[in-house]
């Protein structure tokens, strides 16, 4: 492990892969009294290919990978696990290896996991995203990147996660530690894949604490119509977002689940996705140097 000196000390660690692991915050996480890296859960029966879950998380920190030509845009990843593990491969680095390939520098999260059946999951990964975002756009010519043309691509409960983010108006969700938090945690652009449990049906919207603005930046939906999540939250987003001409792209298609990041799901053609969303990127112009 080394110790790079800034304002701070940040602490990064060479992971097997050649990836760097990067500390998110610079002692204990808000309201933690442990650093755990976390514990790679259990393989799940039937899982072909099985895909790595890590719980316990209360030591966040963020993967680094780095494209052969860097283009100038990063994006933060968000893996899903339903807020008590984060899915590391299916739902972090191969969409970090996909972005690569398009000269995109990608930051897979590790944030941390649910504590209890009370914890609603979410505030402690919408602290550890703002943090991280913070971090790299204060760091972005080391990373060989745009200030403006930093992103945050959410699955799943990561989605969630990301559509909060992408609506708090500015608001930092814990009290700030040092000048890091003085640079902005705002988005350049979001991508929603399978948002999880973004529609309130008892009063048929969007959940109260995500509320569109014209602050909201652009952003690229995917969903699908059997997902056990109703795709109701992502086109009443998606709707809001047109209502105030914010740039955004929604596609539903009619089967595929939940929970396949960029892998096949036979019988449907949810693996198509991807195209559609480099294309989005390509007009942003964010795939440019």
């Amino acid at each position: 492990m080394r110790c790079l000196a800034f304002l701070i000390c940040v602490c990064v660690t060479q992971m097997a892969n050649g990836a760097e692991r990067i500390d998110v915050w610079p002692d204990l996480a808000p309201g933690e009294t442990t650093r755990n890296y976390g514990e790679v859960l259990p393989k799940i029966s039937g899982e072909n290919p099985p895909a790595t879950r890590v719980g316990k998380i209360t030591r966040p920190s963020f993967t680094v990978h780095r494209p052969a030509k860097p283009n100038g845009t990063g994006v933060v990843i968000l893996p899903g696990g339903a807020f008590a593990r984060v899915v590391t491969d299916k739902e972090g680095s191969e969409i970090a290896e996909w972005l690569n390939a398009r000269g995109v520098t990608a930051f897979v999260l590790s944030y941390r996991t649910k504590i209890d059946q009370n914890d609603p999951g979410w505030k402690r990964p919408l602290q550890d995203v703002q943090r991280t975002i913070s971090l790299i756009r204060s760091r972005a010519d080391e990373f060989g990147i745009k200030k403006d043309r930093i992103g945050v691509m959410g699955f799943s409960a990561g989605g969630h996660a990301a559509a909060r983010l992408l609506t708090v108006r500015g608001k930092r969700a814990y009290d700030r530690i040092d000048s890091i938090d003085d640079t902005s945690f705002r988005p350049d652009f979001g991508m929603l894949i399978y948002p999880w449990n973004l529609y309130d049906a008892k009063t048929d919207a969007l959940i109260d604490d995500v509320q569109i603005t014209k602050d909201c930046p652009p952003t690229f939906i995917v969903h699908t119509d059997d997902d056990r999540s109703t795709s109701l939250g992502p086109v009443l987003f998606y709707a809001a977002l047109k209502r105030l001409a914010i740039p955004a792209e929604l596609h539903v298609y009619g089967n595929g689940g939940h929970g396949y990041g960029m892998r096949p799901v036979e019988g449907s053609d949810i693996a198509t996705w991807p195209s559609h969303a480099a294309h989005w990127l390509e007009m942003r112009g964010l795939l440019k140097p």
